[in-house]
């Protein structure tokens, strides 16, 4: 065999590995794609979570407001109640399927746990509901 022939058998045997090479870095640039969607549908749903998270806490803040107001832990959250009914109205800040009550803390004068509960609707049903409680102890009068 002559050192041409052997040229030529060697080219021969490299065709197609440009191809190959491209085709391999084409999977990985589009897994790489992937990766950084699910990162981002991630991302917002933390922040929803995050936002939710908030607006139960300035719900909650405003309920404690009207208990130092009224010198009084007891707040009207049961059904038909303006506070059920701004936790619920997400157009006025509520939460969705939001869910509120305040109960006294037996044990412990002039002092309340308010309760606000909600389930995000991209949550699937078996999930257990978000919950934001916090405590109001009023001084004595």
């Amino acid at each position: 065999m002559t050192r041409n022939s052997k040229l030529r058998t060697r080219r021969h045997r490299q065709t197609g590995v440009a191809l190959l090479e491209v085709l391999v870095s084409i999977l990985l640039f589009s897994l790489g794609v992937l990766g950084l969607i699910g990162l981002q549908a991630r991302a917002i749903s933390l922040s929803v979570d995050a936002e939710d998270r908030n607006r139960a806490a300035l719900i909650a803040n405003e309920i404690a407001t009207t208990m130092w107001i009224s010198k009084s832990v007891t707040v009207a959250t049961g059904a038909g109640s303006d506070w059920e009914a701004r936790v619920k109205d997400q157009s006025k800040g509520g939460l969705p399927n939001g869910e509120v009550s305040v109960t006294a803390v037996a044990g412990i004068t002039n002092s309340a746990d308010v309760l606000i509960k909600w389930k995000a609707p991209q949550r699937r049903d078996s999930e257990a509901k978000s919950q934001l409680k916090t405590r109001v102890t009023l001084p004595p009068t």
